[in-house]
């Protein structure tokens, strides 16, 4: 949903009079709770039953009469939402399962060197140009001031935690990357509330350095907003990737079992990639991260070197 801004940024930037809404899964709605070109934000509740929840939102966009409806998904459900929306100018992937009924489809291909922005840009080439733009987040000015006060001595931040085991750096090589690091600075730690063994974990084996915490207490703007001065924001490959990517801060992505071939590197303008330093028949092993390794070794992850 980050990565999707992008076309945000170039609509808007094309034409910038038109209505923009955005239809996205709760929590993603508080990503664009002060965003100044969305006029309204449809939100999916995973909560509620599927099929309600799914024939609401058609009855909804439906409703709205929208000239031109954009699905950045691949899956069914918003094929469906899609197909049924009743817009002259329906776009969308040809890998979705219901893309016979766009009026226009768009080679989806993974390959070397062609980032999601740029996949996502095929999507509206036509109506804007080739080039595309960067993802941005537009924390409020209740988000940076509720963060300005962490930010009277020079941070960095980590953001430990991933969905998935394989794309995840284990506690291990975190400490050994922490002592690698400048004694006398900050570190924050970013995440949800369920990051929070993880990073007490982190904080109980790292006594003598300054580690603060702060997992479960920011939201997704409030965590951008913090990562944009950091002095290094380190993270996975995962979301708190992209949040450093729309506010361009400085980032180092460590890539486990994934690769940032696949397309989902940083963006920002000072950006490192971590990653082991000799090559392993096993990796990358998947598109997305797995619950384990298949291997049982992990070894692209525990073979990652971190020098001073």
């Amino acid at each position: 949903m980050v990565l999707a801004t992008a076309l945000l940024e170039k609509l808007h930037a094309f034409f910038p009079d038109i209505q923009l809404d955005v239809l996205v899964k709760k929590p993603n709605d508080t990503l664009f709770s002060k965003h100044p070109f969305i006029n309204k934000i449809l939100v999916w509740d995973k909560k509620q039953s599927k099929g309600k929840e799914l024939n609401r939102l058609i009855k909804e966009v439906k409703k709205e009469k929208y000239d031109t409806v954009i699905n950045l998904h691949r899956f069914f459900s918003s094929g469906l939402i899609t197909a049924m929306s009743g817009a002259k100018h329906k776009i969308g992937f040809d890998k979705n399962p219901l893309s016979r009924f766009y009026t226009q489809r768009v080679n989806h291909k993974i390959e070397p060197g062609i980032h999601e922005v740029d996949r996502n840009q095929k999507l509206i080439e036509h109506l804007t140009d080739a080039i595309s733009a960067k993802p941005k987040l537009y924390p409020s000015a209740e988000d940076i001031e509720k963060v300005n006060k962490l930010k009277k001595d020079d941070y960095y931040c980590i953001a430990p935690s991933s969905v998935w085991f394989t794309k995840q750096l284990p506690i291990e090589k975190w400490n050994e990357l922490i002592q690698t690091l400048d004694k006398e600075k900050i570190i924050y730690l970013l995440g949800g509330v369920d990051d929070n063994i993880i990073a007490t974990q982190i904080v109980n084996t790292n006594i003598d350095r300054k580690i603060i915490n702060l997992c479960g207490t920011l939201s997704f703007l409030e965590s951008a907003a913090l990562m944009k001065d950091a002095k290094m924001n380190y993270v996975n490959d995962s979301a708190p990737l992209h949040f450093a990517s729309s506010v361009n801060a400085n980032v180092s992505a460590v890539y486990c079992s994934t690769i940032p071939e696949f397309g989902f590197g940083p963006l920002s303008d000072n950006s490192t990639i971590i990653q082991i330093n000799k090559p392993l028949s096993c990796r990358p092993c998947g598109l997305h991260g797995k619950k384990e390794c298949p291997e049982g070794h992990f070894k692209c992850a525990l073979e990652i070197e971190f020098t001073k």
